[in-house]
């Protein structure tokens, strides 16, 4: 699978992540703790697991994963931070989406 097109799915769960559905526990974590904890080329899948509990995710047929995770951002609206796994079971990279407006 491409970059691109695995961008794209990864893009693709962030906004389908937005269509109202309840975020399944330990999906919800402060932004903050995330962007210290998670660190690409370094934290595991199981690091993840073991800190922040399972969550919204999609599984590409080459193995890498995407991870979504919320940020109570106020206002009952949440930001999005995604996190992208290889297929070794590190995390490839992060990406944080600001919420909408309200």
């Amino acid at each position: 699978m491409t970059r691109a097109r695995l961008a794209a799915l990864a893009a693709a769960l962030a906004l389908g992540a937005c269509a109202g559905t309840p975020a399944p526990p330990g999906a919800q974590v402060p932004a903050e703790r995330l962007q210290q904890a998670i660190i690409p080329g370094s934290t595991t899948k199981a690091q993840l697991l073991a800190a922040f509990g399972p969550t919204k995710s999609v599984v590409f047929d080459s193995g890498y994963e995407a991870w979504l995770y919320q940020s109570p951002a106020g206002g009952g609206r949440f930001a999005e931070f995604v996190v992208l796994i290889d297929p070794a079971g590190t995390v490839a990279k992060t990406r944080t989406r600001a919420p909408g407006p309200p």
